[in-house]
């Protein structure tokens, strides 16, 4: 027997909301706390935990090396894109959002440890800040949600010239990395899009195109309209 599924309510929104800050402001504080311990010891977890290409024992460290940082100008760099879109990115599922972050740092950790020519270790946040990015750009187009659509559109705009950091050409920055972070975040939008939410509206709507047939026929093309805008 299937059960119908629950529509997403304005209180869990919210939650959800409340959650993606505390969990973003957790995670700002753990790579702030690391690095504090990584500068005290000369920047050696950068060096014995970052990903470098083709060697097999440093293959796990895809996962470590999102939280290492190699300055502290290379951290405060990081910080605020990482909070910004980490949150747009966790806000409507923080659920969610733990899975795309090991998508994320997966597919840019071996986009890196594939492709990556110079052998020198690689580190940082900014692999997750272009999956973020990506992931919140084209995530309302594949749940059809016109606010999450707008808010894609709106950073897109504002922050394209982010789009140059997964170009090659400049000195001691991961193109790779942050392509693959690009990459994962998009892809993500996709693996992790909101069935339950679509599921539901296809019930709301259905229920509230067939009230408005009785009553006045006309009405079920607006509902139709409304609903591939995503307000229903």
């Amino acid at each position: 027997m299937s059960r119908a599924a629950a529509p997403v309510s304005a209180e869990w929104m919210v939650a959800e909301a409340r959650r993606a800050f505390f969990v973003m402001f957790g995670f700002l504080g753990l790579v702030w706390t690391v690095q504090l311990v990584n500068w005290g010891g000369d920047y050696g977890l950068s060096k014995g935990f970052s990903v470098i290409s083709g060697e097999p024992g440093r293959l796990p460290d895809i996962l470590a090396a999102p939280l290492l940082h190699w300055s502290w100008a290379h951290i405060e760099a990081n910080s605020g894109p990482l909070f910004v879109f980490g949150f747009l990115a966790a806000y409507r599922g923080v659920a969610r959002f733990f899975g795309l972050t090991l998508l994320v740092a997966v597919v840019s950790g071996l986009m890196i440890w594939f492709f990556e020519q110079h052998g020198a270790g690689t580190a940082g946040a900014s692999g997750l800040v272009f999956g973020y990015f990506g992931y919140v750009v084209v995530r309302g187009f594949f749940d059809r949600h016109l606010i999450d659509s707008l808010i894609g559109v709106v950073m897109a705009a504002s922050f394209a010239y982010i789009f140059t950091g997964v170009l090659p050409g400049t000195p001691g920055v991961s193109w790779l990395g942050h392509l693959g972070g690009l990459i994962g975040g998009i892809v993500g939008a996709w693996v992790f899009r909101d069935r339950r939410a679509k599921a539901a509206k296809a019930g709301r709507t259905a229920e509230f195109a067939a009230v408005a047939t009785v009553a006045d026929g006309p009405r079920s093309a607006l509902y139709k309209e409304l609903d591939d805008l995503g307000l229903l």
